[in-house]
C-alpha cells in the first residue's frame, strides 16, 4: 500500500475515479491536531491518521493524495470543484456548509469560545463585552458564520474576517497583546493553550457543533457509504476514542501558571542539560525531548532534588534502582539522566510488543510511576471491564479504580494510588509536545549500540 503526502496548493485537476485509479484524493489544511509536521518531522494529526486508517478499509493497493489549501476558506470552494474526494480539515457541521456539500459521520463534538488574553484580566461575561473590541477570525470558518448570527442581532457588535490568518496565529496575536480577541473551538483552546500561556477561554459562542468528514454532493455514493462504514466501526471498536485521545486527551492537565514556569525554565535552565538528554538518547534511543518532559515532571530540572523518601536526582531514582543500574551517585545529572532514561527503555521491553505506539510508551511511564505490578492490575481490569487492555485511553480510566476497595481487593497487587501514574504520564505528554513545537528532534551522530535491557525490580512512587 502506497501512501504519499503530496503537497498540491493550486491544482485545479480535478479527482480522478477513486475505485478505478485508486487513488484517495483527500483535501486539508494545516491545523494543530488535523494535519501537520511534527517534531519528528513526520505527518501527523487526527484527520492525517483518520484518512490512513480508512485507506486500509479501502484495500492495500489504495493510495492517499494530500492537498493542503494555504487558508481554511479554499477548502468547501476547493471540495466542490472536484478537486477532492474528501475534505478532512477539522470542518463542523454548520447550516451554511450543509446546503454547499455533503457531511458524513460527526465524530468529535465541539463548542466554540471567545478566547482573551488572560494577563490582561479582560475577560468577557457577556455578549455586550465585546462591543467596540477588535475581533478577528480566519475568513470562511464557522467562527464567522457564528459571530455573523451575533451581528444580525445586534448591528452594533463588528468583527473582521482576516483572510490568510490561521486559529493559530490569531490565538497567538491575542496571547501577545496585539488582538483584543477570537473565536476558535475549545479543544484548539486546549492545545494551544499550552505554547500560549496567556490564552484564556471565555463565554461559548452559539451551540455546541459537531465535526466531520465532507464530500461533494454529487460526490461517489460508494465512497461515502465507505466512509459511514468506518466511522461506525472505529466508534464501536474504541479506536476513535484512543485516536481522540492521542490529541486531545491530555491537552487540559497543566494550568496556565505551571506552562508559564515550564516555558520560562526551557529559557532558563534546560540549555544546561540539552546535550546530557541527547547523550541519554543515543544510549536508548528515546527522543531527549521525551527523557526532558520526563526529567521536568520528576524533579522540574534539578539535579539536587530529594523527596521525603529519598528518591532523588534529576530522573528521581530510588537508592534500589539506581544500584541496579550501576548508578553510582544520583545527584550527578549526567548519571541521573542516563540512568533514568535506560530504565525507562527496560519498562518498554516489559510492556507487551504487541501494543502499539504511543500506548506502548505511556504504558511504560505509567509503569515508571507506580511499578510495573500495578499497570498489569490495571490491564487486567480493563479486560474484566471489557476496555481495550493495549489502549492508554482506557487504562488511564482504569488506573485511578486500584485506590477503591471494590477493586483492589480482587487485584493481584492490591491496593495503588492509580490516580497518580494518569496526571504523571498526561503532564508528560504534555511537556514533550511543547518541546516539540519549541526544540529540533536530535539525528544522532553515529548508530547507537543495541540497549539490552536488564530486568529490575518495580520502581515504587
Amino acid at each position: 500500500m502506497a501512501i504519499t503526502a503530496a503537497l498540491y496548493y493550486f491544482s485545479h485537476l480535478r479527482a480522478p475515479n477513486v475505485q478505478t485509479s485508486k487513488e484517495l484524493v483527500v483535501i486539508t489544511h494545516n491545523a494543530a491536531g488535523t494535519y501537520y509536521v511534527n517534531g519528528k518531522g513526520e505527518y501527523a494529526g487526527l484527520e492525517y491518521d483518520l484518512v490512513n486508517l480508512f485507506l486500509k478499509d479501502l484495500g492495500e493497493d489504495y493510495r492517499v493524495r494530500f492537498i493542503v489549501a494555504d487558508k481554511v476558506s479554499d477548502v468547501v470552494p476547493r471540495l466542490r470543484k472536484g478537486e477532492a474526494h474528501i475534505a478532512a480539515a477539522n470542518l463542523s457541521i454548520t447550516p451554511a456548509r450543509s446546503k454547499k456539500i455533503r457531511f458524513g459521520a460527526p465524530y468529535l463534538n465541539v463548542q466554540q469560545h471567545i478566547a482573551y488574553g488572560s494577563d490582561q484580566n479582560n475577560a468577557p461575561k457577556e455578549i455586550n463585552d465585546l462591543i467596540g473590541k477588535h475581533i478577528h477570525v480566519p475568513k470562511g470558518s464557522s467562527y464567522a458564520e457564528r459571530l455573523e448570527e451575533l451581528r444580525a442581532k445586534n448591528p452594533q457588535f463588528e468583527f473582521q474576517e482576516v483572510e490568510n490568518a490561521s486559529t493559530d496565529e490569531l490565538l497567538e496575536q491575542v496571547n501577545m497583546g496585539f488582538l483584543d480577541y477570537t473565536v476558535a473551538d475549545d479543544h484548539v483552546i486546549a492545545i494551544l493553550q499550552n505554547y500560549y500561556p496567556n490564552i484564556g477561554k471565555g463565554i461559548a459562542i452559539g451551540d455546541p457543533e459537531q465535526i466531520a468528514w465532507a464530500f461533494p454532493k454529487n460526490g461517489n455514493g460508494w465512497l461515502y457509504q465507505k466512509s459511514l462504514a468506518f466511522f461506525n466501526r472505529i466508534s464501536k471498536d474504541g479506536t476513535l476514542k484512543n485516536l481522540v485521545d492521542r490529541y486531545h486527551g491530555h491537552t487540559e492537565r497543566l494550568d496556565q501558571l505551571d506552562v508559564s514556569k515550564f516555558l520560562a525554565k526551557t529559557h532558563g535552565t534546560l540549555p544546561k542539560y540539552i546535550p546530557l538528554f541527547k547523550d541519554a538518547q543515543q544510549i536508548t534511543d528515546i527522543d531527549w525531548r521525551l527523557i526532558a518532559a520526563i526529567s521536568y515532571q520528576e524533579s522540574h530540572w534539578d539535579q539536587y532534588n530529594t523527596s521525603p523518601t529519598n528518591v532523588r536526582g534529576m530522573m528521581m531514582l530510588t537508592e534500589e534502582t539506581a544500584d541496579e543500574l550501576g548508578v553510582t551517585d544520583r545527584l550527578d545529572a549526567k548519571q541521573s539522566i542516563s540512568g533514568g532514561a535506560r530504565y525507562i527503555n527496560t519498562l518498554k521491553h516489559q510492556v507487551p510488543e504487541h501494543i502499539p505506539e504511543p500506548d506502548r510508551t505511556w504504558m511504560a511511564l505509567a509503569a515508571y510511576n507506580i511499578g510495573f505490578s500495578h499497570l498489569e492490575d490495571a490491564r487486567v481490569l480493563a479486560t474484566k471491564m471489557g476496555l481495550n487492555p493495549n489502549s492508554w485511553a482506557d487504562i488511564k480510566t482504569t488506573l485511578p479504580l486500584l485506590n477503591k476497595a471494590k477493586y483492589y481487593n480482587t487485584a493481584k497487587f492490591g491496593y495503588a494510588n492509580g490516580g497518580a501514574p494518569v496526571i504523571f504520564v498526561e503532564c508528560i505528554r504534555t511537556y514533550y509536545d511543547i518541546l516539540g513545537k519549541y526544540f529540533p528532534a536530535h539525528a544522532s551522530i553515529f548508530p547507537s549500540f543495541e540497549f539490552k535491557p536488564t530486568l529490575l525490580r518495580n520502581k515504587q512512587p
